[in-house]
């Protein structure tokens, strides 16, 4: 098989180009050249959002493309009209925020989703998500054109910063918020998971949209963080479990300021931690051990000194120290 990856050198890209070289595939990496494209990989380089940036495509064939491009939909339209006469399938990576808010417990891929316009300049992440599944369909139509729903990602490689925050957050030591309640259920997919999905489900020719993120309650968010206290852990760190009041009365944001966390119950938690991936493990999704998970992304987030990449057009998240010990009262 012959992958045209369109990014492939950071998080997702990078995880869907590995899972590809692994089962032998021939992979092209299109790319900015910002980083290195994977060993045994055929690189190409352009910049989406330039005047003829795409004139590196001009030629060649592949059987699948990639795209995880999360910013104006028309720069997925264009790079699938270059693309829909020289390529057998189009696999574009969405997201579950293209679901109208708030969102039954359960639901599944039915759900109403967003407007969104495949033409479209960047506006708001859940439209430009929708808008770029509109513009794969547009020029590869539906049979041709896989929607890859995910939900929270993590694992190695992870550029936004939500679990190297926590890992990072343990290593210090010392009291840690733990954001309770501790048997609460989260739902997440490691990268790696949704790569091998992609490209076995590319491979067999799936085609619509899937929800992808592990089964409800995979792990709980004391098996979460206590994970990271055992891969990266002081030896004085401490989970003093918070309860979701406490939190909202320090001030505190839930996601953004306590990564992965929300608060039990509510319409976002369902939303966010409640969907069905039925179809997708009827298809071959799997979910690893969230201490496999978390182990990895230390060893990778060690390997870089600490300092995991952050993505510029991504808030950094994490609580500041001084507002942590407030609502610990230290």
């Amino acid at each position: 098989m012959r992958l045209l990856m369109l990014g492939g050198t950071e998080f997702v890209g990078r995880a869907v180009t590995e899972a590809a070289l692994a089962k032998g595939w021939e992979v092209t990496v299109f790319h900015r050249g910002h980083h290195p494209a994977p060993e045994g990989t055929r690189a190409l380089r352009g910049d989406r959002l330039a005047e003829g940036g795409l004139a590196a495509l001009a030629d060649g064939e592949w059987d699948v493309v990639v795209d995880t491009w999360s910013a104006a939909p028309r720069v997925v339209r264009e790079a699938a009209r270059t693309l829909a006469g020289r390529a057998g399938r189009y696999v574009y990576v969405s997201s579950s925020s293209v679901y109208r808010y708030p969102a039954a417990a359960g639901s599944d891929e039915s759900h109403p989703v967003v407007d969104g316009d495949p033409d479209a300049e960047a506006t708001a992440y859940p439209e430009d998500k929708r808008g770029g599944e509109l513009a794969a369909v547009a020029e590869f139509g539906a049979e041709r054109t896989l929607l890859a729903r995910a939900g929270l990602i993590l694992g190695p490689y992870e550029n936004i910063g939500r679990l190297p925050w926590w890992l990072n957050r343990v290593a210090r030591g010392g009291p840690v918020l733990a954001p309770g309640p501790r048997d609460m259920g989260i739902q997440y997919i490691d990268v790696r998971d949704l790569a091998e999905w992609i490209v076995d489900a590319a491979a067999a020719g799936l085609h619509g949209p899937y929800n992808l993120v592990s089964p409800v309650a995979h792990t709980t968010m004391g098996e979460f963080l206590e994970a990271c206290t055992a891969a990266a852990g002081a030896p004085d760190a401490e989970l003093r479990w918070t309860s979701a009041d406490v939190i909202a009365e320090a001030g505190i944001e839930p996601w953004w300021e306590l990564p992965v966390w929300v608060p039990g119950g509510g319409e976002l938690y369902d939303t966010v931690y409640v969907t069905s991936v039925d179809k997708a493990v009827a298809a071959g999704l799997r979910a690893r051990p969230v201490g496999e998970t978390v182990a990895d992304t230390w060893g990778w987030l060690r390997s870089l000194g600490g300092v995991a990449p952050q993505r510029g057009d991504r808030p950094v998240v994490g609580l500041d120290s001084v507002k942590e010990a407030q609502a610990l009262g230290l």
